[in-house]
């Protein structure tokens, strides 16, 4: 049995709107949950369903359901929807204010690194991109860096990535700026991976869906390594080519992500 509305809260539209500007939005039930879940303030979330969303957090994330309870204000099925470019099947949306790009750095910066940054470079599809950030956070990578004009941050790329940016560090670069250490570019020239062990320390670098990698990205590589692909198969999924090589470096090796 889910709990009443409280009482009165200030109006969520206004608040809404007063911060809609500055912070990032989350779209739907599962990308509030996850930045709840790793510490993303949240001013505001709204639904056109409260009682639905609570008995959906019992279910399926009892510990994040005192938050929401506490968050969330039901609004009117047209407010909802105006408030997104997409109504989510959740019928619940919030804003969640970024991390700073200060923080983010010192994050990518850091060394030791206990696991690799994921470098997306130039791409071009805004869904993929945020399926390489909920994989990123999920094998517990430090971060993941994108080159290009992509806004890593854009709302379909946080929808994408299911609220998971604030699980892992996330941004824009470019090629001078990338953190240190080794970086292992895919290419279907490299060397097979399955004869490798990817360090902890690696850039693990990743060309456009389109193009592949540019020749700034190339030329700074220090090896080159290929996925296992049937001949006559021209290229992976950017995601799955980005599953595909983080596993290799957890299976061969790399921390878990429960000791990060």
């Amino acid at each position: 049995m889910t709990d009443p509305a409280p009482g009165p809260r200030p109006d969520a539209l206004s608040v809404w709107r007063g911060h809609a500007d500055a912070c990032v939005l989350l779209d739907g039930f599962h990308a509030l949950k996850h930045a709840l879940r790793f510490g993303a303030g949240v001013p505001v979330a709204v639904t056109s369903d409260r009682a639905a969303v609570l008995a959906l957090a019992d279910e399926l994330a009892p510990d994040v359901r005192e938050a929401l309870d506490g968050l969330l204000t039901e609004v009117p099925h047209a407010a909802y929807t105006s408030l997104v470019p997409r109504p989510h099947p959740t019928a619940v949306a919030a804003l969640a204010v970024r991390p700073s790009r200060e923080a983010a750095l010192r994050t990518l910066a850091h060394t030791p690194r206990t696991s690799p940054v994921v470098v997306l470079d130039q791409p071009r599809n805004l869904g993929n991109a945020g399926a390489v950030i909920r994989l990123a956070a999920g094998f517990g990578a430090t971060g993941v860096v994108t080159t290009g004009p992509l806004d890593p941050w854009h709302p379909t790329v946080v929808r994408g990535g299911a609220g998971l940016h604030f699980a892992t560090a996330v941004e824009r670069l470019d090629v001078a700026q990338l953190p240190a250490g080794p970086v292992f570019a895919l290419d279907p020239e490299g060397e097979d991976i399955r004869g490798l062990k990817l360090p902890d320390d690696a850039l693990l670098a990743f060309g456009s869906e389109r193009s592949g990698l540019s020749g700034e990205l190339r030329a700074r590589a220090d090896h080159l390594v290929a996925l296992p692909m049937r001949p006559q198969v021209s290229s992976y999924n950017l995601a799955t080519s980005v599953a595909m090589t983080l596993y290799h470096w957890s299976a061969t090796g790399g921390a878990s992500p429960g000791s990060r």
